[in-house]
């Protein structure tokens, strides 16, 4: 009788063992059921005592339905145990595990109650004897199914992963009005050196698909449409300049399509055919780099303006030496997909940037970039002049004739050697100090008539700066508070030996402030304020103040 018993413990136990790990192993069988009894005995270690009495139970009733079952199972056999509360938890999901402890419990009391010839009554044993016999064939079924199920099992390990498609979206709400300022080149046009102060209310979308064919690769498109305006029409300034601007009048574009995929253990590789930025590329470092969604409110405080220049497709490399040691490098073609003569992927404009980006301490984060480019010299935010090449698209200079359509028609050939540095540093978990500071060596590359004068070629030296304090979950979880005070990109030095073109006579200084409050995971909201002293670094010009409230969702 003892072998009727133990030999029904085992096909039980191992048809609970079968359910969880398929058909292993006899060695693997004995292993798992050392596991169950010990997880028993643990249990009972830890209060789970045997209960003698059913009453002992106190969340066990006379009217619960299953009251009799155990009290029977205490009274005959005591092996029922509780929980150290003296609770039974009949209502709660049982795992696998502790059903085969408990049966394994019940089924060595019997067992020992008939080594000490214990009560055990014929009818009992009958029964036990009957159900191993009944169900021999149902066991030997299950373990032919379970022996073709591991074999599925096994061909869908090695074909896991299927080629998906994720979508994410995000959606900005900004309000935003100039509050303050002036610029005395409105005067020409205008009669009034006063910006326009009229509050405008605008949307950002991007709807973005992150496809993967093995599971470690990523095919990045984005499409994106908007109609929040820029400022620096009205303001007659780069400077202050809201990131997230996109002035696409409703009309749905694609924006972005890069293919990002692993060589190695180390290396990634990055190939864009559009909207492929250098910031894909190399890491900014900066705590409040949002893209505009979230973190700084403007261009400038978002990032360091050398990630700006205007490049669309290439081939960017990331390379890991170790947890501290990072590199970086990429060419961007401004114009690759245009066959005709000066353009392409080689002929035209292009940026090719190379960054190293150190960890020494955990917290600590150290990023040396350098750009080379050929007609990419503007970066989109700082003074006129630091963006040459937008003076020929009619963007303002005090200095020349805002009349003209454009100051020079076509722009002039520039190239440009740019060095910055930056770095982000956690005080704490609640307190992160970071900056950026770089310069731009910029050439003309030839004499061009501007508001009839000839300019001759020469050379500017251009720098910007800026400190960074952040203050992550401020006040609640997931949000954030950003404070960046600094020099957007100004002329410090100029060889160019033309009225209008020298150096920026004056400094602005750029202070900005924000709290994005997230009041869900997927909805944030971000009030924020611009100040730019002394605007396009011209103390002529009044103070300029831009305010905004900046509503993300995302999805």
């Amino acid at each position: 009788m003892r072998n009727i018993l133990v030999q029904t413990a085992s096909i039980m136990l191992a048809v609970l063992v079968t359910g969880i790990y398929g058909n292993p192993a006899q060695a693997e069988t004995n292993e798992l059921i050392d596991q169950i009894e010990k997880y028993d005995q643990e249990g009972k270690g830890n209060g789970m005592g045997q209960v003698t009495n059913v009453n002992q139970l106190q969340d066990v009733s006379p009217t619960d339905w299953a009251y009799e079952a155990l009290r029977s199972l205490v009274d005959r056999y005591g092996c029922i145990a509780g929980y150290p509360n003296q609770t039974y938890r009949g209502s709660q999901a049982l795992t696998r595990y502790e059903f085969a402890a408990g049966l394994n419990s019940c089924l060595n009391q019997i067992e020992r109650l008939i080594a000490s010839q214990g009560s055990v009554s014929q009818e009992d044993i009958d029964t036990i004897n009957r159900l191993s016999q009944e169900f021999e064939a149902e066991l030997a079924t299950l373990g032919g199914r379970v022996d073709e199920i591991e074999s599925r099992t096994a061909v869908l390990e090695d074909n896991q992963f299927s080629t998906t498609t994720k979508l994410e979206g995000q959606v900005i709400f900004g309000l935003a009005s100039v509050v303050a300022g002036s610029n005395q080149q409105l005067i020409a046009t205008t009669g009034d050196d006063k910006i326009d102060r009229v509050p405008v209310f605008g949307y950002r979308t991007r709807l973005e698909l992150n496809s993967s064919f093995t599971g470690e690769d990523r095919l990045f498109t984005r499409l994106s449409t908007g109609n929040f305006p820029t400022f620096s029409d009205t303001t007659g300034t780069f400077e202050g300049e809201i990131f997230f601007a996109q002035p696409e009048d409703n009309n749905l574009s694609l924006e972005v399509v890069y293919y990002d995929r692993p060589i190695g253990k180390n290396t990634d590789v990055k190939i864009g055919a559009i909207g492929l930025r250098a910031d894909d590329i190399a890491d900014t470092v900066s705590v409040l780099d949002g893209d505009g969604a979230s973190g700084a409110i403007s261009s400038f405080g978002t990032r360091s303006p050398i990630y700006y220049p205007p490049a669309q497709s290439g081939l960017g490399i990331t390379h890991d030496f170790g947890d501290k040691l990072e590199l970086s490098a990429g060419y961007l073609a401004g114009d690759a997909s245009n066959p005709t003569n000066g353009n392409g992927l080689f002929n035209g404009s292009y940026s090719a940037i190379g960054q190293l980006t150190i960890t020494p301490i955990e917290k600590l984060d150290i990023a040396l970039t350098y750009v080379n480019g050929y007609n990419q010299s503007d970066t989109g935010v700082g003074s006129d002049l630091s963006n040459i090449q937008s003076l020929s698209t009619g963007a303002a200079n005090p200095n020349l004739n805002p009349a003209t359509p454009g100051v020079f028609e076509g722009g002039v050939p520039t190239s440009s050697n740019s060095y910055g540095a930056q770095f982000s540093f956690a005080l704490s978990d609640r307190i992160v100090i970071g900056g950026w500071g770089g310069l731009s060596k910029v050439k003309t590359l030839s004499s061009f008539v501007a508001d009839g004068q000839t300019v001759e070629r020469g050379s500017q030296d251009i720098w910007n700066w800026a400190a960074t304090l952040a203050f992550p979950d401020l006040i609640k979880e997931g949000s954030l508070g950003g404070i960046i005070v600094g020099m957007e990109p100004y002329v410090s030095s100029s060889t160019i030996d033309a009225d209008g073109f020298g150096e920026d006579n004056d400094r602005s200084l750029h202070v900005e402030a924000f709290y994005q409050y997230q009041l869900s995971d997927n909805v944030g909201i971000t009030p924020g304020v611009v100040y730019v002293s002394n605007p396009d670094n011209n103390n002529n010009n009044d103070d300029l103040v831009i305010t905004t409230l900046r509503t993300t969702f995302t999805f």
